[in-house]
């Protein structure tokens, strides 16, 4: 396996074991693994086929990731971002959906292997998304979450909302400020948005909730070792939001390492002073820093970046099996400008819907070979990353935007890719409800819920057991 990032390898034949087995181009059964947005893009698009399709997954839902962290700083519930894929699909007869883990994929013999039995394919795709990944430091994990699903984040609203509970019960100034600092490693999206989030979660949502502490001094730090925040930005938008960032409270860490993250402590150092290093104490702390693939990419004796993503042929199929295909975050493929594709949602939602119009047109023609398939062409649409209550950055169609129009801009298109009009018009009342009230309804946390790691305890005489359990 290579472990640089190359261009995407031109088609290549198909293996004497897949080549001996003749694909069912009659009543074909077409394999989706994954129900994020580029398998279920797939399965919805491949609706008036006259294949069999199979999808698989380990969750029953389908999670609209992009608003997760809402859900960690209590914007949102669970039910509002995540759909059932059973009710999603249930109106769609040629589909079959099974809940499962893969636990291995022969594409020798086109067969995908689970904890009770197997599945065989015609045709595949593999759309299993990503992993929070820790740069060799797996270790890291256990005191500072990801932010890959509802389970992270349960865990890190639970964690930030206990802390301001404790928080109230101190007399210890320093424990105080422990209890009411909260560190996030990375200025990606997810580490801009989440930051935004949670100085809002304290300035605006909780400032009236405390009658000992003053939510509105929670303290933000966003670490980050480039010099610059959302890097996939241009320059002038990547300071646009840090200034405002920087205007409602976030400390911006740039050109800084993390040295070491043990329970409610961060070691960070600057590139200028690496030797010279800082602790970081804090109540919450979130990793927001890497994504690499689904683990299982490392099993297929395929060809992988170092991000462990597949590299795939121009038509998205994987080189020597062209009737597997990887899509979504799990793919590795060049754009005509030659940067790798993004793992964005909106990519992935191309890549299903062109997979499924590439098996439609080899299944139509019995002669059609893969190397006569139309290349995927990834459409840029544009990108945004909100910071806070009206405030924004985005890229659209090469227009830059910032401030309120950016915020309008990210709050429609959310909206719009939200799964299932009950999901979106609750949405919208909780939008509207915290705008113009700037409250939060979502702020009940269980003892029990998330990863259930013990929250940070502080001096025995203000101790607290865990609170009850709600719902």
């Amino acid at each position: 396996m290579s472990a640089t990032e190359t261009a995407s390898s031109p088609v290549a034949p198909a293996s004497d074991s897949a080549a001996a087995k003749p694909i069912h181009k009659t009543n074909p059964h077409i394999v989706i693994l994954g129900g994020g947005f580029g398998g279920l893009n797939l399965a919805k698009s491949l609706r008036h086929t006259n294949a069999r399709i199979t999808l698989i997954d380990r969750q029953n839902h389908h999670l609209f990731q992009p608003l997760l962290y809402q859900v960690a700083t209590a914007g949102l519930s669970t039910v509002e971002i995540a759909k059932p894929l059973r009710s999603i699909l249930s109106d769609q007869e040629n589909i079959h959906v099974e809940l499962g883990d893969v636990q291995a994929i022969d594409l020798k013999t086109r067969t995908v292997i689970m904890h009770h039995h197997s599945v065989s394919y015609d045709y595949l795709a593999i759309a299993m998304g990503g992993v929070t990944s820790y740069f060799g430091h797996p270790d890291w994990a256990e005191f500072a979450p990801g932010l890959k699903s509802i389970t992270d984040a349960l865990h890190i609203r639970r964690e930030i909302l206990y802390a301001f509970e404790k928080a109230e019960l101190t007399d210890d100034p320093e424990k105080m400020k422990k209890l009411m600092t909260i560190v996030i490693v990375g200025g990606g999206p997810t580490g801009v948005e989440l930051a935004g989030a949670c100085k809002e979660l304290g300035r605006f949502v909780m400032r009236h909730d405390f009658r000992k502490i003053d939510p509105t001094k929670i303290r933000v730090i966003l670490v980050e070792a480039a010099d610059r925040i959302l890097m996939h930005l241009p320059r002038d938008l990547s300071a646009s939001a840090q200034r405002q960032l920087e205007g409602i409270g976030v400390e911006v860490r740039l050109n800084t390492m993390v040295k070491d993250i043990k329970e409610h402590t961060v070691v960070v150092s600057s590139k200028e002073k690496p030797d010279a290093l800082e602790t970081l104490g804090a109540a919450s702390i979130v990793w927001a820093a890497g994504v690499g693939a689904n683990p299982i990419t490392r099993t297929l004796g395929v060809d992988i970046d170092r991000a462990g993503r597949i590299k795939v042929n121009p038509d998205l199929s994987i080189p020597g099996f062209p009737e597997a295909f990887a899509i979504g975050d799990i793919a590795f493929i060049l754009n005509k400008n030659g940067t790798p594709v993004p793992g964005v949602s909106p990519a992935a939602i191309q890549m299903g819907q062109y997979v499924a119009r590439t098996i439609e047109t080899d299944l139509a023609d019995p002669n059609m070979r893969p190397d006569q398939r139309d290349p995927f062409k990834y459409w840029d649409k544009g990108t945004m990353a909100t910071i806070g209550h009206s405030r924004a950055v985005a890229m659209i169609a090469g227009v830059k935007f910032s401030g309120f129009l950016a915020w309008l801009a990210w709050l429609v298109v959310h909206i719009l890719f939200l799964v299932g009009f009950t999901n979106k018009l609750t949405v919208v009342i909780r939008w509207m409800w915290a705008y113009f009230t700037r409250r939060q309804g979502a702020r009940v946390f269980t003892s029990d819920e998330g990863r259930g790691i013990t929250p940070m305890t502080t001096t025995p005489s203000t101790s607290m057991a865990s609170p009850p359990s709600t719902d």
